[in-house]
């Protein structure tokens, strides 16, 4: 297979380290209003806020955060961003860097967060774990302005009334972190672990009655995940320049 196909396929491959395991449970009702504040992990940098509003089984999700990697290889940064569910439900700390290359990992953050319950994709895109690494799909750039409704599944519900549901966005800028960031990727070898790393997390718990205010202010309808589909549109690029990023590393080593 040539490389370039490699890597466009990659992405769909790597989320078997990281998709959950689906099992039988009991279920829970998460009707109400979640919110989290999204601190940085890996001294990304960024900042952020969630919320999300349960209704029935429809969820709305508003996402805002800044200061996350805006470029990679002159194209627009894609960030992958989940709802991680099936854990501690908790953010990790530097203490969760098993190997001690300076960088938490997706799989070492794994432990205290768990695997991905719901991909906060854009659009009508698949919402699913097998999303999970879907650079496609994925809000790009430095500053994320995401409001999506959808039927939440039940494991994510569970995760959110037990209080074990935790908001990831991931994507780390490699000029700011160790040397471990040129490495490759536990989920996506064939990126750099910079790519796939997390760069903000948050704990999401239950608001109080009334909910919460989400900040967005939309205009003649629209909202902020419709103006990120700009965005969006450039994720193909960023893909193929990590392609670029891929084969000049194997040229190096090669010579």
């Amino acid at each position: 297979m040539k490389k370039t196909a490699l890597l466009l396929v990659a992405p769909a491959l790597g989320i078997g380290l990281v998709a959950l395991s689906a099992a039988p449970a009991m279920a829970a009702h998460a009707e109400g209003s979640y919110s989290a504040t999204l601190d940085e992990i890996n001294s990304s940098g960024a900042s952020g806020e969630v919320w999300i509003d349960v209704e029935g089984s429809e969820a709305t999700v508003t996402l805002n955060a800044s200061g996350l990697a805006a470029e990679f290889d002159g194209a627009p940064y894609p960030h992958v961003q989940h709802i991680h569910i099936g854990a501690q439900g908790v953010c990790p700390d530097m203490s969760a860097d098993e190997n001690g290359d300076g960088i938490i990992s997706t799989t070492e953050g794994g432990p205290a967060y768990g695997e991905i319950g719901t991909t906060l994709s854009m659009g009508d895109a698949d919402k699913s774990p097998a999303a999970g690494v879907d650079l496609m799909v994925a809000p790009s750039g430095d500053t994320i302005s995401y409001e999506e409704t959808f039927e939440l599944d039940q494991a994510t519900q569970d995760a959110l009334a037990e209080g074990t549901a935790v908001v990831v966005v991931h994507g780390l800028d490699p000029a700011t972190q160790p040397e471990g960031a040129m490495e490759p990727s536990d989920l996506v070898p064939e990126l750099p672990l910079a790519a796939t790393s997390p760069a903000l997390c948050g704990a999401l718990a239950m608001a109080p009655a009334g909910g919460v205010d989400t900040g967005v202010v939309t205009e003649d309808g629209a909202n902020g995940a419709q103006l990120g589909f700009v965005a969006a549109g450039a994720t193909l690029a960023a893909m193929l320049a990590a392609g670029v990023y891929v084969a000049r590393r194997r040229t190096v080593r090669d010579n």
